[in-house]
């Protein structure tokens, strides 16, 4: 399959091309404890990345916005700064920076290749060990700039963290648009941060569901344009759809397993039985996973492959439960007041995040995989669906806002609570893997 952006390239590091200096031993300055409930961001200088256009600060703004937007990262205000760089290769002066309590530097340049492509490149420095950390350059064509910002951000917060970063992803959701008793729902793809929004739908039938493939390059997704909720697959790039399967009665709730060769579902039969199934993308058979007279739904597996999470009403209310890939061993791993629902194995492995509902409120929250050490993150009206990023640290999740739904991410400390900008509402946001 086509790589996504084929023009973007990492030609390599350069931290080594500036003699005398030695890089620092992979150690984080953030040390993360994301159950803590406070996380004191890290002064960071970001300075305008170097261009003979406006082309460098947009970018250094990219990589600015990424790394507040974490949580974890405190940008100091530029108009603070001492020392004006005018060449990011050189050494700055370190003593200016301290000063400011700019405990990391940022410094970097963009120029235009003679083939149209542009460059970019960026320094990080330790400003109070004095010395550089990591440096890389990249080439993109003029459509791409955005992502070489995201990229950047992801660097910087690996070598920072000692965790992969997040900003290079996609998110695909529910546009929605109308008068909210004729709501108009497309099917959309956007940046993390809500920029690039484009539509993979026309809006003629309601689409429900979207989730990525860990290929990158295909969704699952449930569309009534038949006038049965039918599960789709849709190529993101060429738009070639197919039909998974006819299936009987109502089908829910489609996600991919981890090595995208099967899609796990639950589907709703006349007896009013809801029940899990995987089928094989390839031979297209089917497996029958549950078979209770409960309502089974909301599966999703484990990042290995080997466990699938899912919700049941068979103990009288919705609670969560963890079987085999194959439908043994299914035990409840939840006990608390309330009903829960949409149950998301983390990519992490260590954790399950959830919808719950109790007391007329709807909280998202995590626990750990056998069901011990829930962690509320969020509570307000109507609010559910929560997807994870990549790197297993930030959930996104849709909230009923203003007369419909927005889209806002929270870190696993719930502390950092982020709205994401749509241009109408949305919902059931699906976070991507990270872009290659």
């Amino acid at each position: 399959m086509k790589k996504l952006l084929t023009t973007l390239m990492l030609i390599g590091t350069i931290a080594t091309a500036m003699s005398g200096l030695a890089a620092l031993p992979a150690k984080a300055l953030v040390q993360l404890d994301l159950t803590q409930p406070n996380i004191e961001p890290l002064p960071i200088a970001i300075t305008d990345f170097q261009s003979g256009d406006a082309l460098g600060a947009e970018i250094s703004g990219i990589v600015i916005d990424d790394l507040k937007r974490s949580g974890l990262f405190a940008p100091i205000d530029k108009s603070a700064f001492i020392e004006k760089i005018s060449n990011p290769d050189a050494t700055p002066r370190f003593e200016d920076w301290k000063v400011i309590n700019a405990q990391a530097l940022v410094t970097g340049s963009v120029g235009k290749e003679a083939d149209g492509r542009v460059r970019a490149q960026y320094r990080l420095w330790d400003a109070f060990a004095g010395q550089q950390l990591s440096g890389e350059q990249f080439f993109a064509n003029d459509a791409n700039t955005r992502r070489v910002g995201h990229i950047i951000a992801d660097a910087i917060y690996e070598r920072l963290t000692g965790e992969k970063g997040y900003f290079d992803t996609r998110v695909v959701f529910i546009d929605e648009s109308g008068a909210k008793n004729a709501r108009k729902k497309r099917l959309a793809i956007m940046d993390q941060d809500g920029a690039n929004v484009r539509y993979l739908s026309n809006g003629k039938s309601i689409v429900l569901t979207p989730r990525f493939s860990p290929n990158r390059q295909e969704i699952t997704y449930m569309s009534y344009e038949s006038g049965q909720p039918r599960v789709y697959l849709l190529q993101i790039e060429t738009g070639q759809r197919e039909l998974v399967g006819n299936f009987p009665g109502m089908t829910f709730a489609p996600r991919f397993s981890p090595d995208g060769q099967k899609v796990i579902m639950s589907l709703l039969r006349d007896d009013g039985n809801s029940n899990i199934f995987a089928m094989d993308l390839r031979s297209r058979s089917t497996t029958r996973l549950t078979n209770s007279t409960a309502i089974d739904t909301s599966p999703s597996y484990s990042p290995d492959g080997s466990k699938v999470v899912f919700t049941s009403d068979r103990g009288g209310r919705a609670q969560i439960y963890v079987m085999g890939a194959d439908g043994s061993g299914q035990t409840r791993i939840s006990f608390g007041d309330g009903v829960y629902s949409t149950p998301v194995w983390s990519p992490r492995g260590d954790l399950i995040a959830f919808t719950k509902q109790t007391g007329g409120e709807f909280q998202i929250g995590v626990m750990r995989t056998d069901g011990s050490g829930e962690r509320i993150l969020s509570t307000g009206f109507q609010q559910e669906g929560p997807t994870w990023a990549p790197n297993g640290r930030v959930l996104m999740f849709f909230r009923d806002s203003n007369g419909g739904p927005k889209l806002v991410s929270v870190d696993l400390t719930g502390r950092n609570e982020q709205s994401i900008p749509t241009a109408n509402f949305a919902s059931d946001p699906a976070w991507s893997p990270l872009l290659e």
